[in-house]
């Protein structure tokens, strides 16, 4: 029960926090968007924190070292909410593929509009991939990381299905390696659950993958068995993470 009640307020504050901190952003949009994305990502430590503190939720990260220099595309499991806001507080300055529904809800369509993401509409087939293919050359040679869910769409944990080819073929068609990134947060904050478990997600950074002169297909593929294959060896490790209540894990921040 006590769980549940921290699961609630934890989620209340979520949404009365991303209303707030949405439109101090919009009011600061003028001073430009280093300002704008550095308020966005201090709003995504704040719920990290938050989660933390309310519902005993925490995370660790592993292969930091493994982030190249150069700005490039990560690939990242898709799971559950948690790693949407995450990945602002673990990565450098970033954009996301994205449904383009996203930019017509109010305040948060608003505050993702300044950040420049890569929205498509996901019934475009064909198209949907030359946008990305098109705006993320332009996003990457700006600097920014460009960051994809491969998989498209939320998939419960435990689960997988096929990841669609636009972040390999964006990768090989400017030479750039692919950052894999394994998460267990759909152990902790289910697709679609309001129930949010104490413990620690574990996060893991692998090995840039490179792309040049390789088949998009064939890079996709190592991609999704490098990322499946760390959260088969996440379960086992810990296969009671869902009952873990409490962590005393180091957490590092970028």
């Amino acid at each position: 029960m006590r769980q549940w009640l921290a699961s609630i307020l934890f989620t209340t504050m979520l949404f009365v926090s991303a209303a707030i901190y949405g439109l101090i952003v919009l009011l600061a949009a003028p001073l430009g968007r280093g300002v704008v994305y550095a308020m966005v990502r201090a709003w995504a430590r704040f719920v990290l924190a938050l989660l933390k503190r309310v519902c005993r939720l925490e995370y660790s990260v592993d292969g930091f070292e493994n982030l190249p220099a150069t700005n490039t595309v990560i690939l990242v499991k898709h799971s559950s909410a948690w790693e949407t806001i995450a990945q602002l507080a673990i990565f450098p300055r970033q954009c996301w593929v994205l449904k383009r529904e996203l930019l017509w809800v109010p305040i948060l369509g608003w505050v993702l509009l300044l950040l420049k993401p890569i929205a498509i509409n996901r019934g475009a087939g064909r198209s949907a991939v030359q946008q990305v293919l098109a705006r993320g050359a332009s996003r990457l040679r700006e600097g920014l990381w460009v960051v994809i869910f491969p998989e498209g769409t939320r998939v419960p944990a435990g689960q997988t299905r096929r990841y669609g080819l636009s972040g390999a073929l964006l990768a090989s068609s400017l030479g750039r390696p692919i950052v894999p990134v394994a998460h267990n947060a759909g152990e902790f904050w289910p697709r679609r659950g309001l129930l949010k478990r104490a413990g620690t997600v574990r996060v893991a950074i692998g090995t840039p993958i490179p792309t040049s002169g390789r088949d998009p297909r064939e890079i996709n593929d190592e991609v999704q068995h490098w990322i499946e294959s760390q959260l088969h060896e996440m379960s086992a490790a810990q296969p009671d993470a869902r009952q873990s209540p409490e962590s005393n894990v180091e957490v590092r921040d970028r």
